[in-house]
């Protein structure tokens, strides 16, 4: 736990201050895109904030590979430099939209080839979890295309939900910590020599990028992430997923009290549900009027927020607490009597959909007076 938590301080720290210069350099130079129909600032605001957090992730990955513990992480593997060669390239497209607003399918194009780099040279899903048994992957095209759909799709669907001041990095942030835990949980518990792990490693990671980037993102923000940023999330995101999924064959996730074998990759879906549910919705909502599934439009989770009454900032905080509930009493499945944790979540639920929806109770029944 030491030297994750100092791999997760060395992100914070190199992201805090990279994201500072991309600032200065931004406001410096103006590189400012036109703001689009579906922001929510009215002033031009660099969008270069990805820059910060990419050299937090690439700093702190090279700064592991050379430290007591997690540099066996890296002995005869080449899967983290295949992933940070993919967050170069996504990073690279992102900055190029960030800044000239480049056309959907060039950016779909770059999310594709970042997707094959990690899954040709990062990892690759051999295993998809089912009951009673996982099911192997041996082809390996169908492995190489079922993992760069998997880093597209979460891309997109961290970057669809990158609208309100620090919401994605905060979303990312807490689902990230409860990803850690799980991965830390399993190997921790497991009879193991080396019990350091990949997956654990790049959360601990994005976690501290996330916290060193929020103080220049939090409301009102200075600068943003972008789809450079976004798409670097998801990125890290769905790669430690597919980390953990192609432990499972291992018996790893079995020895450690039990837990279930389809936590891992379950997980961050449950840790990305409500990006998921706004890129689903989103592309139903634009096809059905004869859109592009990319044209923006204001009509994602948090502008909803907003359209029910919540402030900037109270909308942010419903989509944390969302978060919250979902990541870890998704977690919490796989420690505690599943009777119990559903029971618990339900009750969670309830009572955040009552508070989420408060402000248009108060204004219909300011109305009917």
């Amino acid at each position: 736990m030491i030297m994750y938590s100092l791999m997760m301080l060395t992100a914070a720290v190199v992201s805090y201050l990279a994201t500072w210069v991309a600032r200065q350099m931004g406001n410096k130079l103006r590189l400012f895109a036109p703001i689009r129909s579906r922001d929510m600032h009215s002033v031009p605001i660099s969008r270069l904030g990805g820059l910060g957090l990419f050299a937090g992730f690439a700093v702190a990955l090279v700064v592991a590979s050379n430290s007591f513990f997690v540099k066996d992480i890296f002995h005869g593997n080449g899967a983290p430099w295949g992933i940070l060669a993919g967050a170069l390239v996504i990073v690279a497209v992102g900055v190029a939209d960030d800044v000239m607003d480049i056309r959907w399918w060039v950016k779909l194009i770059g999310q594709c080839t970042a997707g094959t780099i990690v899954a040709v040279w990062g990892v690759q899903m051999s295993v998809i979890p089912f009951v009673p048994e996982p099911i192997r992957i041996e082809a390996e095209p169908l492995r190489i295309v079922l993992t760069a759909l998997l880093i597209v799709t979460t891309m997109n669907a961290v970057n669809f939900i990158d609208g309100l001041d620090g919401l994605a990095a905060g979303v990312a942030a807490i689902g990230g910590v409860a990803f850690f835990l799980t991965a830390y949980w399993v190997h921790r518990n497991a009879t193991l020599t080396d019990r350091s792990d990949l997956a654990a490693l790049l959360m601990a990671i994005i976690v501290g990028c996330c916290i060193g980037f929020l103080p220049h993102n939090w409301f009102p923000a200075k600068i943003f992430m972008g789809d450079s940023g976004a798409m670097l999330l998801g990125l890290v995101m769905a790669s430690a997923g597919v980390v953990s999924t192609g432990q499972i064959s291992s018996g790893l996730y079995d020895r450690a009290n039990g837990i279930p074998t389809i936590v891992p990759i379950l997980l961050p879906f449950a840790i990305l549900s409500l990006p998921l549910l706004d890129l689903g919705l989103a592309v139903l909502r634009r096809t059905a009027r004869g859109q592009s599934p990319w044209s923006a439009d204001r009509g994602h989770l948090h502008h909803k927020l907003i359209e029910l009454g919540h402030t900037h900032r109270t909308a942010v905080l419903m989509m944390y607490v969302w978060t919250c509930i979902l990541a870890f009493g998704g977690l919490a499945f796989a420690i505690f009597p599943w009777q119990m944790v559903l029971t618990v979540d339900i009750v969670a639920a309830l009572i955040m959909a009552g508070v989420t929806a408060w402000p248009y109770f108060v204004r219909k029944g300011r109305a009917a007076q």
